[in-house]
């Protein structure tokens, strides 16, 4: 599945990933390839997600994530 991480300066990740754990607004989920659609909104926490070359993490201050399809777009703050 495809991940997009991007914030109003910059794309800060953009790549096929394996899995993605984001802390949800009501309470930290997640997503794997074949997930059902939805659209949550982000706490203050951190992203980890898995991508070929292993394990990232990415801090953020908040934000909305859109799962559509196996992409996964995450617009942080």
């Amino acid at each position: 599945m495809t991940l997009k991480i991007i914030s109003a300066e910059d794309i800060v990740f953009e790549g096929e990933v394996s899995v993605v754990h984001l802390p949800g607004s009501m309470g930290a989920f997640t997503v794997l390839p074949g997930h059902a659609s939805l659209i949550s909104t982000l706490t203050p926490g951190t992203v980890r997600y898995t991508a070929p070359d292993g394990e990232h993490t990415a801090e953020i201050s908040g934000g909305i994530a859109d799962v559509d399809n196996n992409i996964v777009s995450i617009c942080i703050y």
